[in-house]
């Protein structure tokens, strides 16, 4: 919206900001962008803050990438400035929340003219509530989200909560709902499905944190197993969850029906023979896999971890939205998925949540 040539003739310089490359939606968000952007255009630049490797693949020749190798993110203040001063983009696009605070306290130290635009990759009042984050963040939000050209939210519900939670002026912030490779998805409906046995087969993907709720998955799947005994699931994806998560498997004897499949590079590879796709989170903004599962076709079963969740499922056919964000409320909605998608008699697809 404001990057325009510079010069005619001359592509104008976009700097991607993201601390790595590694599982997640907004790494995945911004590496389409990366690829997508068009050559003729823009001059793309990619960094990775906390990188230490440059990618082999996934990106296209054209685009620069950087690797920081920054220990942390809060420790890459002079090589990002650094950076910056050296490309001297039109625009910037940092990508995660605390990635944002460092980009935005730095705004001063850019060359004039610099345009500043964040990702907000969560729903606010989720994540405060949440007591992971530091006791300052509110006041980060509301001290430096005022410095952004734009705040990229994507949904409704996310603007307005972002708004309300940040005091952050409405007209800076702008929504966009996350891209998604189309093409990538439709060529994996098409593939061999990775699965055995008779089913019912169910799908979770994401990191590995306590925000997913998996652990909430994992104790529902304990109950759903008593009324369909050969029903399995596979959780893609990695994170500081994953021992506890095996140690809460053997606990509930279900090493042998619950398959961890790790990081996968294009999770939607697992979408072939997929009964049901479940989004356990206890809060989100709007999850990629969710995405790309519905634009698959696959039927969802999630939990309301966000108004945006919400909204996307309402009216869809094929959707059910559990009723509160308990291991129970996620059983009983699973439960009601698998008979419907069975022949059994359904109810409404879609259920509206307690609390929204």
């Amino acid at each position: 919206m404001w990057i325009a040539e510079e010069s005619p003739g001359q592509r104008s310089k976009v700097l991607l900001l993201i601390p790595h490359l590694g599982g997640g939606g907004a790494e995945q968000v911004t590496r389409l962008l990366a690829r997508g952007l068009s050559r003729e255009k823009y001059e793309v630049h990619l960094a990775l803050v906390t990188g230490l490797e440059i990618p082999s693949n996934g990106l296209p020749p054209w685009v620069t990438v950087e690797a920081l190798g920054a220990r942390r993110v809060r420790l890459a203040a002079f090589k990002l400035v650094r950076l910056v001063r050296q490309v001297r983009p039109a625009v910037i696009l940092s990508g995660m929340a605390h990635l944002n605070f460092l980009v935005l306290l730095l705004r001063p130290l850019f060359p004039k003219g610099t345009r500043v635009l964040v990702r907000q990759n969560g729903t606010v009042s989720s994540a405060l509530a949440s007591g992971g984050l530091p006791f300052c963040t509110r006041f980060l939000y509301r001290l430096l989200y005022r410095r952004a050209d734009r705040v990229i939210c994507q949904s409704n519900a996310m603007a307005a909560d972002l708004a309300r939670e940040t005091d952050t002026e409405p007209e800076r912030i702008a929504v966009l709902p996350n891209p998604i490779d189309v093409e990538g998805i439709r060529r994996a409906s098409t593939g061999r499905p990775q699965w055995s046995g008779p089913g019912p087969h169910l799908l979770a993907i994401g990191r590995l944190s306590h925000e997913k709720g998996f652990d909430l998955l994992l104790d529902a799947f304990f109950e759903v197993r008593r009324q369909f005994r050969t029903v399995d699931l596979a959780i893609a994806g990695a994170g500081p969850e994953e021992k506890a998560l095996k140690a809460q498997c053997r606990c509930l004897g279900l090493e042998r029906v619950v398959r961890f499949a790790g990081y996968i590079d294009d999770p939607y590879a697992l979408f072939p023979g997929a009964t049901l796709f479940v989004l356990s989170s206890r809060h989100e903004g709007m999850p990629n896999a969710l995405i790309e599962a519905v634009a698959a076709g696959l039927p969802v079963v999630a939990l309301p971890a966000s108004g945006g969740v919400v909204d996307f499922l309402r009216g869809r056919q094929v959707a059910w939205v559990a009723p509160g964000s308990s291991s129970e409320a996620l059983a009983g909605a699973i439960l009601e998925a698998l008979r419907v998608l069975r022949g059994g008699a359904p109810c409404s697809s879609f259920q509206a949540p307690a609390n929204h």
